[in-house]
């Protein structure tokens, strides 16, 4: 029996966060490797995104099979189980559908770092093809374009973080869409600001910390505790 109790919850709060904070919707996932980095938890299929509990965080194996005989993952599970093979200093994984984000991918406009967190995200990768990753190859193809990256932007449908734990991915996955509304809403006004190689390389020395990261988490937990969640 896969226990990983405080994985579970940690996760399932990650989601929680995520959906009160716009990022997640009905369908979006988000995933742990297991330790021992043969399985991921990922909330299930059927699980309901703004009510998630632990119990609603299953174990698969990579080919989407419960581990522990409870509820089958997403259709997407392959976007987190691709990423993993690839990818073994990875260790979370985000999908999330965000409206400023999935607005730029939408349109074939670059999302670029207009605020000083944006240095942490790197280079932003474009996956071209409007689709449900619902298969191996597809999951292959997404992998291939993130590679070695943080993020990538899957046209017309959404966003996906891959990162070292769950926390560096939550904070990655609300800085992605702080900067897309941003950046939008400059450009209504006029031509915003974008950080150049030499700040986004300063800047995210300095804000890739782990306590840094944290003071983003919990700003979103105290969130959750106002409302008993």
């Amino acid at each position: 029996m896969t226990k990983n109790t405080e994985d579970r919850h940690n996760l399932a709060r990650a989601i929680l966060m995520l959906e009160r904070a716009g990022i997640i919707d009905f369908n979006g996932h988000a995933s742990m490797r297991l330790p021992g980095g043969d399985g991921m938890l990922i909330n299930s299929g059927a699980s309901v995104r703004s009510a998630l509990t632990a119990d609603d965080i299953v174990a698969v194996d990579f080919d989407g099979r419960p581990i522990d005989g409870g509820p089958v993952p997403p259709m997407e599970f392959h976007i987190h189980s691709e990423i993993y093979r690839r990818r073994p200093d990875v260790n979370a994984v985000i999908h999330a559908h965000p409206l400023w984000s999935t607005l730029f991918s939408s349109t074939g406009k670059m999302v670029k770092p207009v605020i000083m967190q944006a240095a942490v995200l790197g280079e932003i990768r474009e996956f071209p093809t409007i689709a449900s990753i619902n298969t191996k190859a597809l999951g292959e193809e997404l992998a291939t374009t993130l590679g070695e990256r943080r993020v990538a932007l899957l046209k017309s449908h959404g966003a996906v973080i891959a990162a070292g734990n769950i926390l560096e991915a939550f904070v990655l996955a609300v800085y992605l869409e702080e900067n897309a509304e941003r950046q939008h809403r400059a450009e209504q006004i006029g031509e915003p600001a974008v950080l150049t190689k030499e700040e986004v390389a300063v800047i995210s020395s300095n804000l890739w910390k782990p306590h840094l990261l944290q003071k983003v988490w919990d700003y979103h937990a105290a969130k959750l505790a106002r409302v008993g969640q």
